[in-house]
């Protein structure tokens, strides 16, 4: 399959959209080789909607996504997908229910390609401390902080 790419200006840097033809398959943070890629549709359609997210008018994604992993890595950025925007949850309550598998949960929620949108940023670790994000922590705070800011519609200070 062709790949596309679109790039959003946004407060935390460029977002690199990488798509194909029927869905997203990665959104990263300017650590990409996009020469020679073009925009299609999909990656149009995405990058509208984070600039949506970035403006503080979309809280929930729509457009198609697939990333390759294995089932358990998807299981996980399924489940990453059902934390509610503007909240977050530790590393020990996202993997409850598989106690045993928590640092395998934790490195397949460090394989995500699909940043921002499949939300990773939204676990943190159990003392409240933001902890392992890819996209570097300064970026997951400031994710965190625009998003309770939009859930709340005020200006709530975290404290990490």
């Amino acid at each position: 399959m062709n790949k596309y790419c679109s790039i959003v200006k946004s407060p935390i840097g460029e977002v690199i959209i990488i798509a194909n033809e029927t869905a997203v398959n990665e959104i990263t943070f300017g650590k990409r080789e996009t020469d020679g890629l073009e925009e299609n549709s999909m990656s149009k359609l995405a990058a509208e909607q984070l600039k949506q997210y970035f403006e503080g008018t979309l809280t929930v994604f729509t457009f198609p996504m697939s990333q390759t992993g294995t089932e358990f890595q998807k299981e996980v950025w399924q489940n990453l997908l059902q934390i509610p925007y503007g909240e977050t949850t530790s590393y020990a309550k996202f993997s409850a229910h598989k106690p045993l598998a928590i640092r395998a949960i934790a490195a397949a929620n460090g394989k995500n390609n699909i940043a921002i949108v499949v939300p990773c940023h939204r676990v943190i670790g159990s003392d409240g401390k933001l902890v392992g994000y890819a996209g570097e922590l300064w970026r997951k705070k400031w994710l965190l902080q625009h998003e309770i800011e939009v859930a709340q519609r005020g200006q709530t200070e975290l404290k990490f």
